[in-house]
């Protein structure tokens, strides 16, 4: 029997229409005060269903999908992993944790071929977000490369730090400057090595682009380390500290990429003979830079040059593509997915999201894995985002994503319809109060237009998000508010809405339920059993209707 075959529900009665999956991408569950950008937005919609019987909170965070510890944020890589995947993975974290305490980072063919290019002559450089935010990388990770670095006598190492703001407060770039320059210092006593930071930026501006959305910012980060083209600084602290006073409202996310300068010259742009490793476990924004030191026929921008390295990635970013070739840390190995188990039963689906989200409800999604699961029953559509900061145009692409869910919920073709709105996450980010709430509200507006229609074709809206942000806008210390830009360790919504009538369900009695119990609740929607290994259904059917 082929292992992806599902088996039918027993006493489900079919219906029309489709199943609707919304994934309010940010909007968590919070304490409900003045701090609560999803509390305090205009949410009719939203408000109604999460009054429906078949709601519950849905742990978005920590083991609950795969990271190190309770106290790690959730993000939308490991998210729409869980969503899609049925059950936990070890994700990114935990995986370069468990391959930094045994060594085996170390072991592999990839890092001696590193190291070989030092001892040749050639110089080590880093490149990687510096925080401990644990979302794409840790500063921990790249400490420990370092000591190993140090270890097996490699002379020379450049270090390309990207500013986060993000993950972590959004002016914290000089405590992880401060701690790299320490350890620095640390390991050139004596003078056996010459271990520096050489350029750097603001990860929304430099290098960390995702999905094509804006080439431009890999091309500043090329410039800036390959080329050291950039506004030249005497430290990284200078870079940043200038940066914050000729615009004291900047963050750290979006400072201008700068090239560090000594005795008159960039202090480490990346030569022939050099190695390169992006210290990044997350994919999402780790591709492009990964595309521009390793395609051939790179067209995006002008490299000028393409200096001759060993080039590899903490990770694989996208094993499809295998992007890049060369990697320290084994990705998670998720199989049998939802798609595959949709497409193995003939059912039609249809993804959809903006741009920078369209990886995550379809690449993520699919485990990990770029492209159709098959092409003759799934449509997947992008929706360009906006080239603008998200607290300018909070909608985002709201409502085009709408309009066409709606066709594709009219049109009837497809049974299984995904999709992302990014607002609460992507304009969480920035910290605005009031771009924020009109985000939710964005968000809100398109659930009233999608209910209707769900409701008109017989089908079943479920709404649910893949971890919280907007339901976070500050903290207060000492009477002062802080912008909080991070994800947060709340809870999720999960809501299901049957329009259809063919039958009653009923919450299941799962014990702490998370993002994981989603698909195997798809399933059972659409009419099966969940798979061995699946985490269990989230509702079970109470009684046909006669």
């Amino acid at each position: 029997m082929n292992p992806l075959t599902l088996q039918p529900l027993p006493g489900y009665r079919p219906f029309a229409g489709p199943v609707v999956l919304v994934i309010m991408d940010g909007v968590g569950l919070g304490r409900r005060d003045e701090s609560d950008g999803v509390f305090l937005a205009n949410t009719p919609e939203l408000d109604a269903l999460m009054a429906e019987p078949l709601f519950v909170a849905l742990k978005a965070h920590g083991t609950a999908v795969g990271l190190p510890s309770d106290e790690d944020m959730g993000n939308s890589e490991v998210g729409h992993n869980a969503l899609g995947a049925g059950r936990v993975f070890a994700q990114g974290a935990r995986l370069v944790n468990e391959a930094v305490a045994s060594g085996s980072i170390f072991r592999g063919a990839v890092w001696p071929s590193i190291v070989a290019r030092a001892k040749a002559g050639g110089t080590v450089h880093f490149i990687g977000l510096l925080s401990d935010g644990n979302v794409h990388s840790h500063i921990r990770h790249l400490f420990a490369m370092l000591d190993r670095c140090a270890e097996e006598g490699v002379r020379r190492v450049r270090i390309h730090p990207l500013l986060d703001g993000r993950d972590v407060g959004e002016r914290s770039a000089l405590t992880y400057l401060d701690a790299l320059e320490k350890e620095l210092a640390r390991l050139n006593a004596g003078g056996a090595h010459d271990y520096q930071v050489a350029s750097g930026g603001g990860r929304m501006v430099t290098t960390m682009d995702r999905y094509g959305a804006d080439w431009s910012v890999v091309e500043r980060g090329w410039q800036a380390h390959v080329l050291g083209v950039g506004r030249r600084f005497a430290s990284a602290r200078e870079a940043v500290e200038t940066y914050y006073r000729e615009d004291p409202g900047s963050t750290d996310q979006y400072l201008p990429s700068f090239v560090i300068e000594a005795g008159g010259q960039p202090a480490g742009t990346i030569e022939d003979g050099d190695a390169v490793v992006f210290f990044n476990f997350r994919g999402d924004r780790a591709i492009e830079i990964s595309r521009a030191f390793e395609d051939a026929e790179f067209r995006e921008f002008d490299r000028v040059r393409v200096p001759d390295v060993v080039y590899a990635g903490m990770m694989q970013y996208d094993g499809d593509a295998q992007i890049p070739t060369r990697f320290l840390v084994d990705p998670p190995a998720i199989d049998r997915t939802v798609s595959q188990y949709l497409c193995a039963a003939g059912v039609t689906s249809f993804a959809i999201s903006e741009t920078q989200k369209f990886g995550h409800v379809t690449y993520f999604w699919n485990g990990n894995n770029s492209g159709y699961v098959d092409e003759r029953l799934e449509t997947y559509v992008e929706i360009p985002s906006d080239k603008v900061m998200f607290d300018q145009r909070p909608w985002m692409k709201s409502a085009e994503i709408t309009d066409v869910v709606l066709d594709a919920v009219r049109g009837g073709r497809q049974k299984f319809i995904r999709l992302n709105y990014p607002n609460g996450d992507m304009v969480g980010h920035t910290g605005i109060v009031p771009a924020i709430r009109i985000a939710v509200e964005a968000v809100d507006l398109g659930l009233q237009r999608l209910a209707p229609a769900i409701r008109a074709a017989g089908g079943v809206l479920v709404v649910t998000a893949d971890h919280g942000n907007a339901d976070l806008m500050f903290t207060e210390k000492k009477g002062t508010r802080e912008p909080m830009v991070a994800h947060t360790l709340n809870p999720v919504p999960f809501i299901v809405k049957d329009y259809s009538g063919a039958n009653r369900w009923a919450l299941a009695p799962v014990a702490s339920p998370g993002l994981s119990h989603v698909a195997a609740t798809l399933l059972a929607l659409l009419g099966y059993r969940e798979p061995d290994g699946y985490d269990p259904s989230l509702v079970a059917l109470a009684q046909a209707r006669p």
